[in-house]
Formats: C-alpha cells, structure tokens, sequence
C-alpha cells in the first residue's frame, strides 16, 4: 500500500526534475552556446546584455511555449482516449488540430492584424468543428462509436480541412504563415501570447485534475459510470469541451502537432495505472518534458520542423498500437 503511495509522488519529483533540467539545457543550447552561469547571471543578475536578452526574451519564452504545449496535448489525448474508449485517439488524428489550423488560417485571411486571443478563439472553434465532423461521421452506422471507423473519419476530415487551410493560404497570400502551422513549432512565441495561453490551459489540466475520477468512471463503459452516479452526458460534454480548448490554444501557440496526445498517456498509464486523477497531471509532465526535449532536438538539427522530430517516434508507435489492437504491451 505504502509502495502505491509513494510511486506517483517519486515519479513526480522525478519528471519535475527532468522538467528543469531540460529546460535549462534548452536555454543553453542553440546556434549560439551559453553556459549555465550565463543563463541563470540572465534571470538573476540582469545587466541588460545581447546575451542575456537573447535568453530571456526568445529562449524561455520558446521553451515555456514547449512546456505548455506538451501538457495540453497530451492531457487533451488523456481525455479524448478516456472520454471515447478509443486508444488511438489524439487529437491531430482526431480532426482538432486540422479544424483548429483551418479556422486560423480564415482568421489570419481575414483580419491580417488580428491578435493571439482572437486567433485561440478561432482555434478552439476550429476544434469543435473538425471533432464534430469526426464524431458524427465516425459513428453515423449502427453500432455507434467504433475504433478504426473514427479513426478513418479523423484522417478523410483532417485531410479535408487541411485542404482548406493550404487552399486559404494560396488564395490569400498566406503560405508562409500556414507553413509554420503545418509543420509545427514554437519559435517565435512570445510573453504576451504565453500570458494568454498559460492560464487557459493550466485552468483545463487543473479541472480535469480535480475530475478525474468521473473521467474513470466514464472510461469504463456507460453503465458502470451511471452506476457509479455519474452524470455520463454532461461530464461527456464537460470533457468534450475542455479537449477542444486545449486543441485549439496549443494549434493557436505552435501550429499542428501530432502523436503527442496519442503516445504520453499510453506511457502513463503504463506506469501508474489507470486512475484519471493520476493520468490527467501526469500526462502533462510528461507531454510537456517531451515537447521541450523534442524541440531541443529540433533547434540542434539546424531548427528542422518540430513536426518532423515528433513524427519520427509518434509514427512507429501508431502502428505499433493499431497492430497490438490499441493495447500498448
């Protein structure tokens, strides 16, 4: 019993440490190499030099995006695979991202000196368009929801609005700006649309926290869950919700990255259970130390797509779950 206790909470600190190690590493590490003294003279002994603005100003501020991104993609797949019964589900896969970048990119055609809250508004409305369309296509036969069906219908409608999104872009002269979003990254993020995103997803991730246990109920079947007292259409759509305005701010933040939501949970759940109080936060210590690793990665490779870095492991795992029938071992 004590053992069971005591493993989330070492398991914590480990991933936390993990967290600031790797942030710091990323501070130091790019086309320009600055020690560790450097980097903490940059936080607390400002002098207002190239270097130290550097860091502080494009660095952490990239790096803090990472962090946040990681975490609400990967709690955003924790709930979608909890909420749909769906191991594959993610929400790139799903049609979040796509419909999220689609309506962007409208936005961005449209109001060319729109600011970053208007663009998470279209992102999360995106969201909601692109996951409805899955959802009601993806279980429009008797039978309702079936796994491979949605999963058919997430890759048809995100290709659809992807389309879209690039056929905007041409019309409207958008193309490197719908570029970032497809390839996904986090250079270039800022303070100010960090003040705007940061809340919002820490305000969700703390929610699902907190209703967790619903959440398992709700992913052990529709009657257990009644069973149980819960209150299964409304916490559905409780859930629902919040995946969506984490799609939506973390597409808005970095453009569309997939896998992260699919892979984290999976690799929570195999080591501390089945527990949505537990999976929910853990998922975005994890997603978020992934994130910041993989946008290290990126930035040593010469700032290759993040996309492109995440894919590398996302895509073998993919296949790997749909031939193990959605199970991880």
């Amino acid at each position: 019993m004590m053992k069971s206790i005591h493993k989330p909470i070492v398991l914590s600190i480990c991933i936390c440490l993990a967290i600031i190690g790797m942030l710091i590493l990323s501070f130091c590490l790019g086309t320009t190499y600055y020690s560790v003294q450097e980097v903490l003279g940059a936080f607390f002994h400002y002098r207002n030099t190239e270097s130290q603005n550097i860091i502080r100003d494009i660095r952490v501020p990239r790096e803090l995006g990472a962090l946040l991104v990681g975490a609400a993609l990967a709690c955003s797949g924790a709930i979608m695979q909890g909420v749909t019964k769906n191991a594959l589900a993610d929400p790139a896969l799903l049609g979040l991202n796509a419909g999220a970048a689609m309506m962007i990119s409208v936005t961005m055609a449209l109001f060319r000196e729109t600011n970053f809250l208007w663009l998470m508004i279209a992102g999360f409305l995106g969201a909601v368009l692109g996951g409805t369309l899955v959802m009601v296509i993806g279980s429009s036969r008797r039978g309702g929801f079936n796994t491979m069906r949605i999963v058919l219908a997430g890759a048809a409608i995100s290709a659809l609005l992807t389309a879209l999104a690039e056929g905007i872009a041409l019309l409207f002269r958008l193309n490197q700006s719908i570029t970032f979003w497809s390839a996904g990254g986090v250079a270039g993020t800022t303070w100010q649309q960090l003040a705007y995103a940061a809340p919002v997803i820490l305000m969700i991730i703390i929610v699902a926290s907190l209703t967790g246990r619903q959440l398992t109920a709700l992913s052990l079947g529709e009657e257990m869950a009644q069973g149980l007292g819960v209150n299964t259409h409304r916490i559905r759509i409780l859930f629902s919700v919040m995946t969506m305005l984490l799609a939506g701010v973390a597409v808005s933040l970095v453009g569309s990255l997939a896998f992260v939501g699919l892979m984290i949970p999976h690799i929570v759940r195999l080591l501390i259970g089945t527990d949505y109080r537990l999976i929910v936060p853990f998922s975005a210590l994890l997603g978020g130390l992934s994130i910041v690793a993989a946008d290290t990665l990126a930035r040593l490779a010469g700032e290759s797509p993040l996309g492109a870095i995440i894919s590398i492991v996302g895509v073998p795992f993919f296949i790997y779950l749909v031939r193990k029938d959605g199970k991880l071992l």
